[in-house]
């Protein structure tokens, strides 16, 4: 089924600002289907004035749907287009009629921008809709024709920046409705009861919402003041927020010919959400706050074992406490860059990148030049994955720099990568004198550690490869 935006720029002439109008009405027009009661279809005409696209729809959250099959992405040829779409189009007016046969009530609104009609919203309603109605049905209605009326006239939608969370409110939640003087004239039992969670007692009605909302909340400095939100045109979201409850409200203004109408007011209780997100908020410092001292308590083991390392006077014990050490600052790195972010996932191509400048500039390789470089991108690491793989990449390394080129005095170590999605391939090459006759992995700490690492720690597997002019560490793990 093709989208919106595929329609309005291959299948018509509109303009991009017009198409982006559709966009911004598509964004909000589920509060019109929830006022309604009613089905939305956006139909837009073809480039050659051939017929009519069915670009977008949207059913009521609030009731029943009148469309059991989606229309969107149809197309209806010129002369078996409903003649209120024609109408509608042709004088800029709603249209209104009614199909005795399917008991529907159809109303073509044209969706004008800058005075020029673009599209057609039509609106599906099944005419049991249009009984005598209650106080709650009343107030939609209301809401919805002065929304159907900014349509008509270029106001609505109103552009400019909303949260994610905005877009999730639904008519259902909570639905205020104010006069031009920001008094309360309709509110539901939800948003009620969400006002009482804030401490409120009495009623809504007849009380002005921006006053209300400011005696009940914990304003902090920074904070738009309630009644400015509630009377301003430009509407808004915010949260009204004290000790005991959270809720989330987007202001949307209405407006007549005269001028301001009032607000409609959307609210949902974020009590548990805020909650959530405080408690995640906390325990996200305190994993980071955990990193960071590991990272300490390990830096300052392996100082203790440089200073170790510098007192002993036996080669063997020397090069045992430095090994020892670089191991150490591999685990320390991956924990200091854990403490710097969100979540257990790091960025392991900065930890590579640091790996490599630290064993290449403090390894115990001699008067060697040995370069080393990353080729490819290992992307984000979950922290339990990063902390092996980091002994890996310096263990491997550190061998190669140590040993590949005792007889020469320069060379270069490449770790090359290639991950697709949650494979992983490693080959650490380097280009010295390869393996000897007699290589063992066991005969070596180091290479021991690796192994054991990359099959049990990891579940990958690894291969040592030689051809005389270099040797190269393939490795493979599934993420």
């Amino acid at each position: 089924m093709p989208s919106l935006d595929e329609i309005t720029r291959y299948q018509t002439v509109l303009a991009e600002a017009d198409v982006d109008w559709l966009h911004a009405l598509a964004r909000d027009w589920q509060i019109l289907a929830d006022l309604s009661f009613s089905d939305l279809l956006l139909w837009v005409r073809d480039a050659e004035s051939k017929g009519w696209w069915a670009a977008a729809q949207i059913r009521p959250t609030t009731g029943p749907t009148s469309l059991l099959e989606d229309a969107a992405g149809t197309f209806i040829p010129m002369d078996h287009a409903p003649g209120v779409l024609v109408e509608a189009w042709n004088t800029g007016q709603v249209v209104v009629t009614t199909e005795q046969k399917s008991r529907m009530r159809l109303e073509a609104i044209p969706v004008r921008r800058d005075g020029t009609t673009i599209a057609i919203v039509l609106r599906r309603s099944a005419l049991s809709v249009w009984r005598a109605m209650s106080a709650l049905e009343t107030a939609y209605a209301d809401a919805a024709k002065a929304l159907v009326d900014m349509i008509v006239r270029g106001e609505f939608p109103l552009l400019g920046r909303r949260s994610e969370l905005a877009d999730s409110l639904r008519v259902g939640d909570g639905f205020v409705r104010t006069d031009r003087t920001g008094t309360v004239v309709y509110a539901s039992p939800n948003a009620l009861s969400a006002f009482r969670s804030l401490g409120l007692v009495g009623d809504l009605v007849g009380a002005h919402l921006g006053e209300v909302a400011s005696t009940l909340i914990d304003r902090r400095p920074t904070d738009r003041a309630p009644r400015g939100l509630f009377d301003a045109d430009d509407g808004g979201e915010t949260d009204l927020e004290n000790v005991g409850a959270s809720l989330m409200a987007r202001v949307i203004p209405l407006r007549s010919d005269q001028g301001r109408a009032g607000s409609l007011v959307l609210l949902r209780d974020v009590t548990e959400l805020r909650l959530r997100e405080r408690e995640l908020i906390s325990k996200e410092a305190t994993i980071r706050e955990i990193h960071h001292r590991v990272k300490n308590n390990l830096q300052t083991v392996a100082a203790l074992l440089r200073l170790q390392a510098r007192r002993s006077g036996l080669p063997e014990a020397r090069e045992a406490l430095e090994d020892a050490e670089r191991r150490v600052a591999s685990i320390a790195l991956v924990h200091e860059t854990l403490s710097h972010g969100f979540g257990d996932i790091v960025d392991f191509d900065e930890i590579a990148d640091g790996l490599l400048r630290s064993v290449i500039d403090l390894g115990s390789v001699g008067p060697s030049r040995v370069t080393a470089s990353r080729i490819g991108s290992f992307g984000p690491l979950p922290g339990e994955v990063a902390t092996p793989l980091a002994m890996v990449v310096t263990e491997v390394v550190q061998n190669a720099a140590d040993h590949a080129f005792v007889d020469r005095d320069a060379g270069s170590v490449t770790v090359a990568v290639n991950r697709i999605r949650d494979r992983l391939r490693l080959r650490i090459s380097d280009d010295g004198r390869g393996l000897p006759d007699d290589f063992d992995t066991g005969s070596s700490l180091g290479l021991s550690i690796v192994t054991t690492l990359v099959e049990t720690e990891l579940g990958g597997t690894i291969n040592f490869e030689s051809t005389g002019r270099g040797t190269t560490v393939a490795i493979a793990l599934q993420l």
